[in-house]
């Protein structure tokens, strides 16, 4: 049975509405999906909302009636409520017409199976969440094995990072760590770790690269520690033609990652 919301100081509204800031999100280990897609692919990946709430302006279709079905047969509850009601849930002044409140996965590295892929992104003090979005997309796009987020970055279960993975949050497996926790993990076991840097570096194309490659990107304005880019196994230059001195952080990846895929699979 859906549960109907009519008020906005409803409890379960303020809960759900609380889960748009991080503190809260960390308290309460959830975080919220919009949109059909998202949802979709969330089903699709195993992952269901325990939450599922629905715009009563809606219209009918028959993926959001089978991810209805399966969170009510799951024991999670399904909300209906008017579409100013989600706005302020989402903070959209044109909500889509589903909204899911998901619970929180283990992100730890004993999470991961190297040999699970050969290919691997790694991002370093990453801040912005547009960016991590991009590059679990590209992740998703490359088979890589999963996005590893090194030190303080940003939220990847962030209302942005969510929605701008397209859907690949739930596709791609993530893992939080500090460096002195991943250096000794990757060490432990087989991997190469590359970078872009200009010192010491050769051309990214043609480089020998080897699985399972372990592709390290750093922060959007300051690029890796020193200390980081001494402990690859590789370094790596991209040309600049033009006046720019740098890319993207999430492009620097991608770029990286077709090459090291492309090398792995020649």
């Amino acid at each position: 049975m859906r549960r109907q919301i009519t008020g906005f100081s409803n409890p379960t509204v303020k809960y759900l509405r609380s889960l748009r800031e991080k503190k809260h999100r960390k308290r309460e280990r959830r975080f919220l999906a919009e949109g059909l897609r998202l949802l979709t692919d969330a089903r699709e990946s195993g992952r269901l909302p325990e939450m599922l709430v629905l715009s009563t302006a809606r219209e009918a279709h028959p993926l959001l009636d089978a991810i209805e079905a399966d969170v009510t047969a799951a024991g999670g509850e399904v909300i209906e409520t008017t579409p100013d009601i989600l706005a302020r849930i989402t903070g959209k002044d044109n909500p889509q017409a589903v909204t899911g409140a998901f619970v929180e996965w283990d992100t730890g590295l004993d999470t991961l199976d190297r040999a699970a892929a050969p290919i691997w992104i790694v991002a370093q003090a990453l801040r912005d969440p547009g960016n991590l979005g991009t590059m679990l997309r590209t992740g998703d796009a490359v088979g890589a094995g999963a996005l590893i987020l090194i030190d303080d970055c940003a939220d990847p279960f962030s209302v942005e990072a969510v929605r701008a993975s397209m859907g690949a949050l739930f596709t791609q497996t993530i893992a939080q760590a500090k460096w002195d926790e991943f250096l000794p993990w990757l060490r432990a076991g087989e991997g190469q770790l590359i970078a872009a840097s200009l010192r010491d570096a050769q051309p990214y194309r043609g480089a020998p690269y080897q699985a399972p490659c372990f592709i390290l990107v750093g922060n959007e304005s300051r690029g890796l520690p020193q200390a980081y880019e001494d402990a690859c196994d590789l370094r790596v230059t991209m040309p600049m033609r033009g006046r720019a001195d740098s890319l993207n952080a999430a492009i620097a990846g991608a770029v990286l990652a077709y090459e090291v895929l492309a090398t792995l699979e020649g």
